[in-house]
């Protein structure tokens, strides 16, 4: 089975009663932080959790130092995961607004603490699931903790050194979620300097989805992610974005369509421009 699983509404409402299964809500906007906890507590799945980017799915932002979004440390996030009632055995299942950015960044890091089984994106997230119809709540449920207790596998991993290493390698693949005009340089909404990781490929993640706002079949991806790797080792595959968090949805997409999980370079652009002594390209 694909460490990578999707969950239709219709589905997930026919398992609501299920003894542990936990559903979070990872809701979040980028130009307002404040968004995703305010629009939980106007309403939400039955049962959810609010998980929050920043405060629950990031470390703290040393200036100069870290990238936007940095991973958490793993005990804190062990104990968030047992707080919202997470054990090894749990169901979980994870939504955002709708295109999965925010509910893949949790998929990797329960990936990243060992738990690779029971765990769902809901496909075509809150917005898929008012679509059918199904019901909303304002209550916040009360959890009885859970038991989880996790380890981080950081083979899951490239820091920016490693990454550097390794730039002329001609067995690196190298893909930036970012949207094109971002990735080329020629718009930069977020960070200080504009551009991408030289030999990087743009691979944007929403090409994940279709014009439903849900992801692909399997087989386009599989085509989608091929065209990108070529004949290049799938062990030399590393995604990057901003900030370590859409190039999640880029690891859930490979592993939907049936590759295994590549790294991650989770300080991403945001951290590799901290050091100026760093390459930088722009353009195609």
């Amino acid at each position: 089975m694909s460490l990578a699983q999707l969950i239709s509404p219709a589905q997930l409402s026919a398992r609501q009663e299920e003894p542990g299964l936990v559903i979070l809500d990872c809701r979040f906007s980028l130009d307002d932080p404040a968004y995703g906890q305010r629009s939980y507590a106007e309403s939400h799945i039955p049962k959810a959790r609010f998980a929050d980017l920043e405060r629950d799915l990031s470390g703290p932002v040393s200036k100069g130092v870290t990238g936007r979004h940095p991973l958490p440390a793993p005990a804190a996030l062990a104990g968030k995961l047992r707080e919202w009632g997470i054990a090894a055995g749990s169901t979980i299942v994870l939504y955002d607004d709708g295109p999965g950015a925010f509910a893949a960044r949790a998929w990797w890091l329960l990936a990243w603490l060992g738990k690779r089984d029971g765990v769902f994106l809901l496909d075509g997230g809150l917005k898929a699931w008012r679509d059918a119809g199904l019901p909303l709540t304002a209550v916040t449920p009360v959890v009885q903790p859970g038991d989880f207790a996790g380890e981080p596998d950081n083979s899951l991993l490239v820091d920016a050194d490693g990454l550097q290493q390794h730039l002329g390698d001609t067995r690196l693949t190298l893909l930036d979620a970012r949207a094109l005009p971002r990735f080329k340089g020629e718009v930069e909404p977020i960070d200080p300097v504009a551009g991408h990781i030289p030999g990087a490929q743009c691979a944007a993640f929403t090409d994940n989805l279709g014009g439903d706002g849900r992801f692909l079949p399997a087989d386009a991806l599989r085509q989608r992610f091929a065209a990108l790797i070529g004949d290049r080792p799938l062990e030399e595959v590393v995604a990057y974005c901003g900030s370590g968090v859409t190039a999640c949805h880029n690891l859930f997409a490979l592993s939907l369509a049936g590759y295994p999980l590549a790294r991650l370079y989770a300080g991403s652009w945001s951290e590799w421009i901290t050091n100026p002594s760093r390459p930088l390209a722009t353009g195609e």
